[in-house]
């Protein structure tokens, strides 16, 4: 046994995980408990006691994490193992899932009959191969939407499913026709030897699966594993563990069922509820000392999270000084709220925060517009994790047909959205139509080309006598993307959606104008935020950060807004009949107080327009959830307002 220098400032549970080497281990690590220095210290502690570093593996779920990770171990190697250099010529694995099944992939290439240097397809190229599948499977695009086709064959595929089981699963038609097209879809990879992004992980599983002389080799490799994050894996991450850890069971994993809040990507709260099941003789170890918040945040957070019952319990605690109590702003409307937000954060950073110490989080995309106004009007330096609002696809195809029709000769805008959505316009067609030779157009090429012509003139007509929040909702309706979007109903289409909702939400500030005027200031507007958001980043000043809260997990940041918290935004309402899991968005909001070191700032509003609507909003059933201990309800100290209508705001 070595000397014990490298656990000298652990706490009793982290030493304990630490030091915990042999059999299968469950580590529940409560947000801020120092999760990632169990990990770390561990691999170190293996080597220090005579583990080969090439004999242990650990992965984790983004290239950020795996990188902190890999650069952490390596300084803690050098630290504490440097003078040991027998043996260390080698190095941990520290990875990301689907990195390491490029790696295997490309090292057992041709056990499963790839070229060394096969093609990875981006989403784009998917969809370019699922379009060729359907025509060779008889079908059209027009009938099967070609996303809705992959988000199928990559749900089956993170749940561990293969064609031919997905197939003998299938109830539905549509079901029925995917593992079809699935057929000709895996011929064509096959063909230009490609992998998807899902193969990656899907053929890792078929090679341990199938292949006894790999698995063998591959347990002895990877004597010892480490997975970072476990409540986010899916069925074939779960999978190809457990083949991974064979006989020998050396597997730590560490985990936080309270964070589990991607199931909508595949993430199964069972490969936490049931590891003890799984891997008979499992230790569980709790870290429940939070070290990164105030006792506030942490106890705020605790009354949310207590009220989920699909939950491993535990009580998170912290040694930390009590702090400030949260900030709860109650605005008149969603422009308010915004504003608020911006000048607190001016506030905090002219008393001395870096503004990059602050975060703005928001539970849907489309509230970040008013944010990111509020923001460039009060002249605070922000960025915007995710796609500006203005350059989000679907935005920029509503304005591009705007623009066409005032503009007929703007052949950029007829290139984008002449087949958008799907209309059968081929590049052939539009580039006759941009030579000018319209007269050349025969049969049922010039009935879709008509019909296109028909939908621009008909969006004339409308912006010529309605106002521009109309013409806008007609263009969303009458060129077929809300229909589409509603079709497809995945969590993407359905964001974007909420995103053209938006766009008439902001259209009415110049519902006053003149039809031309008012679009000219739109457009105007779209144009010179986007020259604005692009200067922004690229002078890399330090800025405060407007996310998601999905985005957000794994950050932290002293000062935290949150946003929104008004009944049917957060907790979310769906915008199809899906429903919601309430537990998930309560899990939601917790990750987002967590994020907190110091203060959190919750905000609502009273009046929020949502689609061009006003919608009267009753707070977040959240906010009765937290002692009233742990809550100031402030006034608007900005504007100097003395409506008091934050005095109406009960938590009981």
């Amino acid at each position: 046994m070595t000397s014990e220098q490298h656990l000298a400032g652990l706490n009793e549970p982290q030493r304990q995980a630490v030091t915990t080497t042999n059999g299968p281990l469950l580590v529940l690590a409560g947000a801020g408990s120092g999760k990632t220095r169990v990990i770390t210290h561990r691999i170190v502690h293996l080597i220090l006691n005579g583990v080969a570093p090439h004999n242990i593996l650990a992965v984790t779920f983004t290239n950020k994490a795996a990188t902190e990770m890999r650069e952490r171990v390596h300084t803690l190697i050098a630290e504490y193992a440097g003078s040991a250099r027998a043996g260390l010529e080698s190095s941990p694995t520290v990875t990301t899932f689907h990195a390491l099944g490029v790696r295997l992939l490309r090292e057992y290439h041709e056990t499963m009959g790839l070229r060394r240097h096969f093609t990875i397809y981006d989403r784009s190229d998917s969809t370019r191969a699922i379009k060729q599948a359907l025509e060779k499977a008889g079908y059209s695009p027009k009938q099967f939407e070609p996303r809705k086709m992959i988000s199928m064959i990559s749900r089956a595929k993170g749940d561990a499913l293969s064609r031919v089981e997905f197939l003998e699963q299938a109830e539905s038609y549509p079901e029925k026709v995917c593992a079809e097209v699935w057929e000709h879809y895996d011929a064509i990879l096959k063909q230009e030897q490609a992998l998807d992004f899902d193969d990656l992980l899907a053929k890792t599983l078929v090679l341990l699966r199938t292949y006894g002389h790999v698995r063998d080799a591959l347990q002895q490799r990877f004597q010892y594993l480490h997975v970072d994050e476990y409540q986010d894996t899916n069925k074939v991450q779960f999978a190809i563990v457990q083949l991974l850890a064979g006989e020998k069971q050396n597997i730590c994993v560490v985990g936080d069922v309270d964070q589990n809040i991607y199931s909508w990507r595949g993430a199964d709260i069972s490969n936490v509820m049931q590891f003890e099941n799984n891997f008979p003789g499992t230790q569980t170890i709790f870290l429940e000392e939070n070290y990164r918040s105030t006792g506030t945040i942490i106890a705020a957070s605790n009354n949310i999270i207590a009220k989920n019952k699909n939950r491993i319990p535990k009580t998170v605690f912290t040694s930390n000084q009590t702090g400030d109590k949260m900030n709860l702003f109650a605005a008149q409307s969603g422009i308010d709220e915004a504003e608020h937000i911006a000048l607190t954060a001016r506030d905090l950073i002219a008393e001395g925060a870096s503004p990059a110490d602050i975060a703005v989080l928001y539970r849907t995309n489309f509230q970040s517009r008013v944010l990111e106004e509020a923001f460039l009007q009060f002249d605070v330096p922000y960025q915007l994790l995710g796609t500006k609002f203005f350059e989000r696809k679907e935005v920029k195809d509503v304005l591009s047909f705007l623009r066409l029709a005032i503009n007929p000769d703007s052949t950029a805008d007829l290139s984008r959205i002449i087949n958008t959505p799907t209309r059968g316009i081929g590049k052939v067609t539009l580039l006759k139509l941009l030579e000018g030779r319209r007269d050349e157009l025969t049969g049922a090429t010039a009935q879709k080309v008509e019909r296109f012509e028909t939908i621009m003139q008909d969006v004339r007509d409308t912006l010529a006598t309605e106002p521009l929040p109309e013409t806008l909702k007609f263009i969303i309706q009458r060129t077929g993307l809300e229909a589409e979007f509603k079709k497809q109903g995945t969590e993407e289409d359905l964001a974007r959606l909420e995103n053209l909702q938006e766009l008439v939400t902001l259209a009415n500030r110049y519902a006053e104008l003149e039809p031309n005027e008012a679009i000219e200031a739109l457009l105007e507007n779209a144009a010179l935020q986007s020259d604005q958001d692009e200067l922004a980043s690229g002078e890399e000043r330090p800025a405060v950060r407007l996310m998601t809260v999905h985005a957000a997990k794994g950050l932290e940041f002293p000062y935290v807004f949150i946003s929104g918290l008004e009944e049917g935004l957060f907790p979310h309402e769906r915008l199809d009949d899906r429903g919601i899991d309430h537990e998930e968005e309560r899990r939601l909001f917790y990750v987002a107080l967590t994020r907190a070191e110091k203060k959190v700032f919750l905000s609502y509003a009273h009046t929020r327009m949502i689609f061009g609507s006003s919608r009267v909003n009753i707070p977040s059933s959240f906010l009765n959830d937290i002692d009233d201990d742990h809550i100031d309800v402030a006034g608007n100290h900005h504007t100097g307002s003395g409506s008091g209508y934050e005095t109406t705001i009960f938590l009981d």
